[in-house]
């Protein structure tokens, strides 16, 4: 068989390529081969273990208003190769140190029709591939606009696929389990009425994109280094099984406006037979640059509560009042408005959370509607703007900033953009500087809505560098960025580590707007988690929504041990503990598992997983020798036989197991849970049972 595929390969060779290369991973499973074919066109082949897992796949832009595309007709001017091996140490992560081993080729291609020059670097790691185009300085290439890129991803099969489809301005759906070829009759359902998908291909769907082959291979598509550039989505031909990129236009339809020399951001290729190593993988990471903040001490990983939870079930509201008094638009005389009672972030309301987070050990509470304009923006106008520094009446700012330091607590602040971006930019200095002032150092963004100035999507080259514009200027203040319905991440916080949080996917808000499937957190981590941290907002205890609102009938599809066990499989330095304290304090018994588990990690071991049924990790707390381990379940009942190798040798440790109860389940009986203490080492095999929408929590302390 071997000699078959060699012979296959010089047959490919020898009829269809002009010049082709091969470049092989470090331990050699992985090997990519680059040629041209006849007509100039680059292509490449991505094989594992000697096995064909990405088919010969096409390379190049079409340009707007030019008909010397950078499609075909190229020449190898050079190529080079190279290596690294080296490590180097996140500011906050699941590791304390990251490995950065790849084999590099370097290919320099000239377009001699057009006296263009395009260089495309390829980087193979041992669990996957990434490459991206360089566009050098050249006089007949300065500015130019891409019409559409060309890369394409061709598969091997109808591979089953774990996707989210195709929307310019929100990731919030729950994902679809199919194979290739039914995402276009599924995709309709797939999406809600008034998406921006309607503008989409019905066979489009976003990155990260999670596959696995017939069998058994796992395929991630994804990019990293998402800068100055359109977010990119996939188009699939479900005839050839090709995908191809299909990046966010803007206002005019244009998918990029670049100026040589630049670069695009990177399209990565993970592969591996074990789905743990998917989760584990650093490509996204390892193809961003190392940090540009050289002082990162202010920049520290945060358990936090807030108001928040009560908003987002209906028991509280964000606004004031209901109704508007305005001598002006925009200027709301509250003096001739009364007070609709219902509003959460009052002076009196926010003690309560700092009290409850002092006692219990956070670090943080968030306040949500504490700033004039949400009646106005709920309710009057669509096109209303914060102005980020005006309290409503009742949330006292420089009492609450008093309150909070003397009891230790950090208030962190949040900006409702209302997706207006411009808006923003023009306050975004006063409103920071009004942060510091009062003793915020991080703060919660959001972009609800549609984008304004109107035509631009949130996941476009313009509003990107807005994202990226929000980032960078808040490092100059030293405050920390936690973005919600921005694009979805590419790795970018080890460059900008003072992003250490997002959204940007389906969260658990959505618990209170109908519910979420209740697989759907053993799919993040192969998805939305590839490309950095999410605020996925874990830890709710009361299931039934309509015990904090009478109006509102939806649960949360989980059970009480399953979101304890999100501490630990969802990854983030930003943990939220997200229900409100009454609830907490039904259960302190099972709230002790949030207080205790760790937000900033050493070492992280992924000991089971399979997309969209389970997922279990061990991960070992920073600077401690204690382990958190974590497992959620799908739908379906099942038993987890682990092994604790990942322990210690020769150490005992005292091992706090909170699990499903045998009669718990996510729809009749969630809150069903038992803890129990044993004495482990890393000899000792554990069998734990985990329920419909469950999981279990444990934590590892060492003791004499």
């Amino acid at each position: 068989m071997k000699r078959l595929q060699f012979l296959l390969i010089l047959f490919f060779t020898s009829t269809s390529v002009l010049v082709g290369q091969e470049l092989s991973s470090p331990n050699g499973k992985l090997k990519m081969i680059f040629a041209l074919l006849n007509d100039g066109t680059p292509t490449y082949q991505l094989n594992f273990n000697n096995k064909e897992v990405i088919k010969t796949s096409k390379l190049g832009f079409e340009l707007k208003n030019d008909t010397n595309s950078l499609i075909k007709d190229f020449n190898i001017l050079s190529s080079e190769t190279s290596s690294n091996d080296s490590s180097w140490e996140p500011v906050w992560g699941e590791v304390k140190s990251i490995r950065n081993q790849y084999n590099e080729l370097l290919i320099t291609l000239e377009q001699k029709k057009s006296n263009r020059t395009l260089i495309i670097r390829f980087r193979l790691f041992n669990d996957g591939l990434g490459f991206r185009y360089e566009f050098p300085s050249q006089k007949n290439l300065a500015y130019f606009i891409i019409k559409e890129e060309q890369t394409e991803f061709a598969m091997t099969g109808d591979h089953t696929a774990y996707w989210l489809a195709g929307d310019y301005d929100t990731q919030e759906y729950d994902y679809t389990i199919s194979r290739l070829s039914e995402i276009r009759k599924l995709s309709k359902d797939a999406v809600t009425p008034n998406a921006s998908q309607t503008q989409f291909s019905p066979t489009g769907v976003q990155t990260s994109l999670m596959m696995k082959t017939s069998d058994g291979i796992y395929l991630n598509l994804h990019e990293a280094a998402l800068i100055d550039y359109s977010c990119m989505h996939l188009n699939l031909d479900d005839k050839t099984m090709i995908f191809k990129s299909w990046l966010t236009p803007d206002a005019n339809g244009d998918k990029g406006h670049l100026q040589s020399p630049c670069k695009t951001p990177w399209r990565t290729i993970m592969v591996s037979e074990n789905a743990c190593d998917i989760l584990a993988s650093k490509i996204t990471y390892n193809l961003n640059e190392p940090s540009k903040i050289e002082n990162t001490s202010w920049i520290r990983p945060i358990k936090y509560v807030g108001v928040w939870w009560e908003m987002i079930t209906g028991k509280s509201s964000w606004s004031y009042t209901d109704e508007l008094f305005s001598v002006q638009p925009g200027i709301t005389n509250y003096a001739k408005t009364k007070p609709n009672g219902t509003h959460g972030a009052t002076t009196a309301n926010v003690k309560k959370y700092i009290d409850f987070a002092a006692l219990h050990g956070f670090g943080g509470v968030l306040v949500e509607g504490w700033n004039e304009g949400w009646e106005d923006w709920f309710g009057k106008s669509k096109d209303y703007v914060f102005d980020f520094v005006t309290p409503y009446p009742d949330f006292n700012v420089s009492e609450l900033r008093d309150y909070a330091k003397s009891k230790g607590i950090k208030l962190i602040m949040h900006h409702e953009t209302s997706g207006s971006t411009r808006n923003y930019e023009r306050h975004i200095d006063t409103a920071f500087k009004f942060m510091k002032a009062n003793g915020y150092n991080a703060v919660k963004t959001g972009y609800v809505g549609p984008i304004l100035p109107r035509g631009f999507f949130h996941s476009d080259q313009w509003t990107n560098n807005h994202y990226q514009y929000v980032i960078e200027k808040a490092a100059t203040y030293q405050i920390m960025v936690n973005a919600h319905e921005a694009v979805r991440p590419t790795g970018i916080a080890r460059t900008w580590p003072n992003m250490i949080g997002n959204e940007s996917a389906r969260g658990t808000e959505f618990q209170a707007f109908g519910g979420s499937k209740p697989n759907h957190v053993t799919i993040l981590p192969f998805t939305r988690l590839i490309g950095g941290p999410m605020d996925y907002t874990p830890g709710i205890f009361e299931m039934d929504i309509s015990k904090l609102n009478p109006k509102n009938t939806s649960r949360c599809n989980s059970t009480l041990a399953n979101q304890l066990a999100l501490y630990v499989t969802m990854y983030s330095p930003l943990q939220m503990a997200a229900d409100l304290p009454e609830n907490y304090n039904r259960f302190l018994d099972a709230f002790q598992f949030i207080k205790d588990v760790a937000i900033d990690w050493d070492d992280s071991k992924y000991l089971e997983a399979e997309p969209g049924q389970y997922i279990t990790v061990a991960r070992k707390a920073k600077g401690s020798s204690s382990w958190f381990l974590g497992n959620v379940n799908g739908e379906t009942p099942r038993v987890s036989k682990l092994s604790l190798d990942f322990l210690e040798p020769k150490k005992t440790y005292e091992a706090t197991i909170y699990a499903d109860d045998k009669t718990a389940h996510y729809k009749t009986n969630p809150q069903a849970y038992t803890i129990r203490k044993i004495r482990v080492t890393n000899k000792t095999k554990l069998t734990q049972l985990s329920a419909p929408g469950g999981g279990f929590a444990i934590s590892f302390v060492e003791v004499d």
